[in-house]
């Protein structure tokens, strides 16, 4: 059986971001001063964010990314949906790294381990899988390692199970496992896709309004009844639940583009929000 390469490589350099460090930092840099964000009362436990291409979505990126600024956390833990099929409800990296053209960032095993011990009671683990394709969970690692202070631990986690029971009780293991740490939470997600920039604007504001009520259960319902739509959907839900369990109380929303805004083609658009987590 080949051997496990002790580093993710990254499948979407040069192709969703751009693979010169230099400019890829320079981009970043761009969209996080050009976002303009109201005053951020409170710690920040937790934010959503989209995950296209930068070019795409990079500038709402920005609005998160950008309530965390040369802030330091000891822990990062990114939750994403996993866009290709697998059996298994939840997943995490075999690599003990994941690597960007601005450099590498370690996978905290010991955090994950606990993860999982806690996920016993509902019969849940945490699957993990090598030389994964996914780039909703990557994309967003290259606006934290410029926009953070210093390096941070990495807690990867790509949500498949779309059952609330589940994503509820990864919620509470995540939350438990990170009581008490310096971490940071990120649910990576797009909204609304391939309708009318009109209607995908309806889509959106109904899917914002849950997550600003700080609703998971409400995030769940709106896409169960057609209202509105997150590819995210289990990682916005988790984040929430286990900010909550955190002791957060309140969501800021911060930002909502379409893909409309870099294509000008308002037929068909993916919808992008972003949103910071707070402790008052």
């Amino acid at each position: 059986m080949p051997s496990i390469s002790n580093v993710r490589p990254s499948p979407i350099a040069g192709s969703w971001y751009d693979r010169d460090p230099d400019r890829l930092r320079e981009s970043i840099e761009s969209y996080l001063n050009n976002a303009v964000i109201p005053e951020i009362q409170g710690d920040v436990v937790g934010l959503v964010a989209p995950h296209a291409g930068h070019i795409y979505s990079g500038a709402t990126a920005g609005y998160a990314f950008k309530t965390v600024m040369s802030k330091s956390f000891d822990l990062v833990a990114v939750l994403s949906p996993y866009h290709d099929f697998h059996f298994a409800p939840l997943l995490t990296t075999a690599h003990e790294a994941y690597q960007t053209p601005l450099g590498k960032m370690e996978v905290d095993r010991a955090t994950l381990d606990k993860i999982e011990k806690e996920l016993i009671p509902s019969d849940l683990s945490l699957t993990p899988i090598a030389q994964d394709r996914e780039h909703s969970l990557e994309i967003e690692l290259p606006f934290l390692q410029v926009a953070l202070r210093q390096p941070f631990l990495l807690i990867p986690i790509m949500v498949r199970t779309q059952k609330p029971e589940q994503v509820h009780a990864l919620a509470i293991a995540l939350a438990h496992s990170l009581k008490g740490k310096s971490a940071l939470l990120v649910a990576s997600s797009d909204l609304s896709h391939f309708y009318p920039e009109k209607t995908a604007d309806a889509f959106d504001k109904e899917m914002m309004k849950q997550i600003e009520a700080f609703s998971p259960e409400g995030v769940f319902t709106t896409e169960k009844e057609g209202k509105g739509f997150a590819c995210g959907l289990s990682a916005i839900a988790a984040v929430l639940w286990a900010a909550r369990e955190l002791g957060a109380n309140k969501v800021k929303l911060l930002n909502h583009s379409t893909s409309a805004d870099r294509t000008g083609d308002k037929s068909s658009v993916v919808g992008y929000g972003s949103a910071v987590i707070l402790k008052i």
